[in-house]
């Protein structure tokens, strides 16, 4: 029996996409349908399908960029645009794009599946032509051997100069080619290592810690440590039916510079405790003393919530302190979903006030996991207080717990301002505060940078999903196995 050629549909679950995919099915297709864009990336890279097709709006975003973006990585791949409308220009942009063609409703199951071959059948003359070129010109490939040949030379040249650390490896990880700097960093002097693994080459584990993220894709920051206190900042980057590259830059200088501000801000936090208590215990003490005028029992009231305030921005300043020194070693068996129930009960009142229809959904399969029972119940108040404290009147705010194998993943939506793109990597950072919050909405900027700390203190991961005007959801990912 000849081999099914592969459908990749990459649209939101709709009465379209149902349509599609049991018209190709029944057409002897073989059909595959993802859920999100990291889904869409594994099916690219791992089934390589015949052709694609990809709606206008997948996960929200734009499909014609996610389409260019495939195009630009396979050239040849077939794709084909699901829209909304046929509107003016719509063949036009298709056509300027590289797209095999467009679809738009109503549609017929023998709509469907008439483009789907028709795409198929240009995509394979387009592979015949390509094939016939390759024929014509292999005549001349010994001519451009010797030229390539002194390319390669000049790369390698270039590539053993460069300061950062450069690795190519294949599919497996077995080492194409390594640069002197690298060499030096894990004092490999001239051992022979091409063709080799590079996890029995270098006996690093944060190194080795990458090489098993590399399933997830690009990285971008990956933190290789030494005994020595050299500290080096790793990226994976794939690269098609070759394997990916990883590359290496020294940030030791970084991080003692981090160390030294961290060191000064937990000083200056602790010193400031002591006369921050003094001053809000004598203010209290004011007002037995005796009677106060209505000026003056509003700037004690000012003066008392100034000080709460600075007070609060020194506690978390310290709880930041011990995080990232690691003194947070308490660990204990954890059921998330009872802790959540104490933090929403805090919150009771507040989502009362401002009329926030609350939705949890909490499996009823939750694993334990090994964790400080103190640091998650203040992970959750610092999501959840933020979810209801930019969510609008009226709003709404979902608390969502489920298992993914081993891991518990925890995601807190709210319909609030939302964080605009640029801005979504730096939510993270100590004192940072999105450029269009509410007037009105306070905090001390720190809320966030301790969820990271906990979260990263217990193996886990956390991320921002957020659309300006739509709202934000803040994912966590705990293991619930050390």
């Amino acid at each position: 029996m000849a081999k099914q050629d592969l459908i990749l549909l990459a649209i939101d679950a709709s009465p379209v996409l149902d349509l599609m995919e049991r018209a190709l099915r029944a057409s002897d297709f073989e059909v595959a349908v993802v859920r999100d864009r990291a889904g869409l990336e594994k099916s690219v890279q791992e089934a390589i399908p015949a052709l694609m097709i990809i709606g206008e709006k997948f996960v929200g975003e734009n499909g014609l960029s996610i389409s260019t973006d495939m195009l630009d990585r396979f050239p040849t791949m077939p794709i084909l645009i699901l829209v909304e409308r046929d509107e003016n220009g719509m063949a036009k942009n298709v056509l300027k794009l590289g797209l095999a063609g467009y679809l738009y409703p109503p549609l017929k199951m023998q709509d469907i599946v008439d483009e789907v071959r028709r795409a198929l059948t240009r995509a394979r003359k387009l592979g015949d032509w390509v094939r016939r070129e390759v024929r014509r010109t292999t005549a001349s490939l010994e001519q451009k051997a010797k030229i390539s040949e002194a390319e390669r030379v000049k790369l390698e040249a270039i590539i053993s100069n460069i300061q950062d650390g450069i690795i190519v490896l294949d599919e497996t990880h077995h080492i194409l080619l390594i640069n002197r700097t690298v060499r030096d960093i894990f004092n490999l002097a001239d051992t022979p290592v091409l063709g080799r693994s590079l996890r029995e080459t270098v006996s690093n584990v944060d190194l080795h810690a990458l090489l098993d993220r590399t399933r997830e894709g690009s990285l971008k920051y990956h933190e290789v440590n030494f005994d020595d206190g050299r500290v080096y900042n790793a990226q994976f980057t794939p690269i098609p039916r070759i394997g990916g590259a990883v590359t290496m830059q020294d940030i030791s200088y970084l991080k003692e510079i981090d160390r030294l501000k961290n060191d000064f801000i937990h000083t200056v936090s602790h010193d400031l405790r002591s006369p921050l208590t003094a001053i809000l215990g004598y203010t209290e003490l004011i007002e037995r003393a005796g009677s106060l005028n209505d000026s003056q029992q509003e700037f004690l009231q000012r003066l008392q919530a100034s000080v709460q305030h600075v007070t609060t921005l020194v506690n978390d300043l310290l709880d930041l302190g011990r995080l990232e020194a690691g003194f947070d070693t308490r660990r204990e068996m954890v059921h998330l979903g009872n802790v959540l129930k104490y933090t929403l009960d805090v919150f009771d009142n507040q989502i009362k006030k401002k009329s926030i229809k609350l939705i949890t959904d909490v499996a009823p399969d939750m694993k334990l996991v090994r964790a400080n029972p103190i640091r998650i119940r203040q992970m959750l108040d610092n999501l959840i207080g933020n979810a209801i404290k930019y969510t609008p009147m009226n709003g709404r705010v979902t608390v969502r717990m489920s298992m993914q194998e081993s891991q518990i993943i925890l995601r807190v939506e709210d319909t609030g301002p939302g964080i605009p793109g640029d801005e979504q990597n730096r939510v993270f950072d100590k004192f940072y505060r999105a450029s269009n919050r509410p007037n009105g909405v306070e905090g001390t900027g720190l809320g966030l940078a301790i969820v990271k700390s906990i979260v990263e203190s217990h193996q886990g991961r956390v991320w921002v999903e957020s659309k300006v005007g739509v709202g934000s959801t803040f994912a966590v990912l705990l293991p619930t196995q050390e």
